[in-house]
């Protein structure tokens, strides 16, 4: 039996932080969600949502749990996997612009520290 090709996930390391303190169950949600990703599912709603508010490419993982809304934005690129660059938890309806602000900025200086 021939295992299958998974695509790789990176976590830049500030993000990783942040979803250490989810909720296990958050945690064990986002990661069920990172696996059908690598195995090349197409998610839509209401698990994943393209973000294009955030950069083109963009699509963030959708975690409802108790009340709260858990978010993480990720970005697929070819030749380095599944970049997972900002998460957060939601409190409003609409994403707010500071988070938007975090996450390209994130976004941007993972991908300088991935290319060099």
């Amino acid at each position: 039996m021939r295992r299958e090709e998974l695509v790789p996930v990176q976590i830049y390391e500030p993000v990783r932080k942040i979803i250490r303190d989810w909720p296990v169950a958050a945690r064990r949600e986002l990661g069920a969600t990172l696996l059908r990703l690598q195995r090349g599912e197409l998610i839509g709603m209401p698990d994943v949502r393209a973000m294009p508010s955030v950069a083109k490419g963009v699509s963030e993982i959708r975690i409802s749990l108790a009340g709260d809304a858990y978010r993480a934005f990720y970005i697929s690129v070819t030749e380095e996997g599944i970049l997972v660059f900002h998460a957060f938890i939601k409190k409003t309806q609409q994403t707010p612009q500071k988070e938007i602000n975090t996450a390209l900025k994130r976004l941007h200086t993972f991908f300088r520290n991935i290319k060099g």
